[in-house]
């Protein structure tokens, strides 16, 4: 993982990285047996590895209208997607500004940049015209994808380009929206409508590095300004496949299961540990743009959600809130927490709430850069590695 800096900043960096390690060193290692991780994969073939095997299986579910995209149909679409980028101009090494909230087409256009080489950089549509466009300007966007009603964000800061579909150019921009096209704004392109005119193969065949970047997503900005971080396609193969690859009793993720994503997939941890482990695993996921009490229930009851992955507000949602009672949400097979850590009486009512579910943390190692899904510890594994390929290393100073 690289974080993308200040140029004056560089040498720090490289300084750091040239001293020389300390002379005692003690590893650690996972007890769980080691996995063949197919890190030499395009992120986008590893993850649709499974869709011959399921290709009648949901994929993606929009939660709120019922649409459903099989395994089949999804992996369609993210190529004829991918053509349609690739007509737009769009090639290797190129960057793709998805600005949306969850939906299909951020799935589908995020695996369609894969498939040409191209690196998406998600934004959230919340921000203001200036947080975009410091974001748009950082990560050097070729092409925006987004919803009509964001577009005069992209219109009221006078730095963006002029946005023209019919020109391509320094100085004017090409923006997808995915309304219907009736709703397309002035000189945007409507996102099916390029769909359903391109051809899946015309897909050019592109050489794609395992140190190539796939995803440039940025930092909430915590401690300081929010900072872009290159995500490779082996770090993210890599990431996915300690999660959801091998034997392992804190796998949280199968063929079968529904994944709640209702975590923007603008953040990392539901594009990586929700989005990407269930397309690898052969799961669904149903996908909903925004957290509304009602509406997640409602989803969750309707879609059979086996996995919920939260965060704390959320999870004080589910163990307190009077309206889950209403509702059936015995499927739920996992709750999977992540972002901050949970205080026990929290985790304890929820347990009540949902008495059927093993309940996890996703735990961020900061200096590894890993994730580790904990639900179950053998007696003799306190002080140990749980985490498959992960090492951790102690160093005497």
């Amino acid at each position: 993982m690289i974080t993308v800096a200040a140029p004056e900043a560089q040498p720090q960096v490289a300084a750091a990285v040239d001293e020389a390690p300390p002379e005692a060193v003690t590893v650690f290692r996972s007890k769980l047996p080691d996995i063949d991780i197919p890190s030499h994969l395009p992120l986008h073939e590893y993850c649709f590895a499974r869709a011959a095997e399921l290709p009648d299986a949901p994929c993606l579910i929009a939660a709120a209208t019922g649409r459903t995209y099989t395994f089949a149909e999804t992996r369609l679409l993210c190529r004829r997607a991918a053509a349609a980028l690739h007509r737009l101009g769009v090639g290797h090494g190129d960057r793709v500004m998805v600005l949306l909230q969850n939906c299909v087409e951020f799935a589908v256009a995020f695996f369609a940049a894969s498939f040409l080489g191209a690196v998406t950089t998600a934004a959230n549509p919340f921000c203001t015209p200036q947080e975009i466009h410091k974001q748009f300007k950082a990560s050097g966007v070729k092409l925006i994808l987004t919803q009509s009603v964001y577009v005069d964000k992209l219109r009221q800061h006078e730095a963006f380009p002029r946005i023209d579909a019919c020109t391509v150019g320094d100085d004017t921009l090409t923006v997808i929206t995915i309304d219907d096209d009736e709703a397309t704004p002035e000189g945007c392109l409507p996102f099916w409508d390029l769909i359903a005119d391109a051809d899946e193969g015309s897909v050019p065949e592109v050489a794609i590095s395992p140190d190539d970047p796939v995803a440039l997503p940025f930092s909430s900005g915590t401690t300081g300004l929010p900072k872009g971080v290159v995500l490779t396609h082996r770090s993210v193969v890599s990431g996915v496949a300690q999660q959801v690859d091998g034997e392992n009793p804190n796998l949280h993720m199968g063929a079968g299961d529904v994944a709640l994503c209702v975590l923007p997939l603008f953040h990392i941890f539901s594009l990586n540990s929700v989005l990407l482990c269930a397309v690898r695993a052969g799961a669904a996921v149903a996908l909903m743009p925004r957290f509304e009490m009602g509406a997640m229930l409602g989803a969750i009851e309707r879609w059979r959600v086996t996995v919920a992955a939260v965060v704390p507000p959320l999870v004080l949602a589910l163990a307190k809130n009077p309206f889950v009672e209403r509702h059936d949400l015995s499927s739920i097979r996992i709750v999977l927490s992540g972002a901050a850590p949970l205080g026990k009486e929290l985790e304890d009512a929820l347990r009540a709430r949902l008495p059927q579910a093993i309940f996890g943390q996703v735990v961020f190692y900061k200096r590894l850069h890993k994730v580790h899904f904990i639900h179950a510890i053998p007696k003799s594994a306190s002080g140990k590695i749980l985490r498959r390929e992960l090492r951790a290393k102690l160093a005497a100073c």
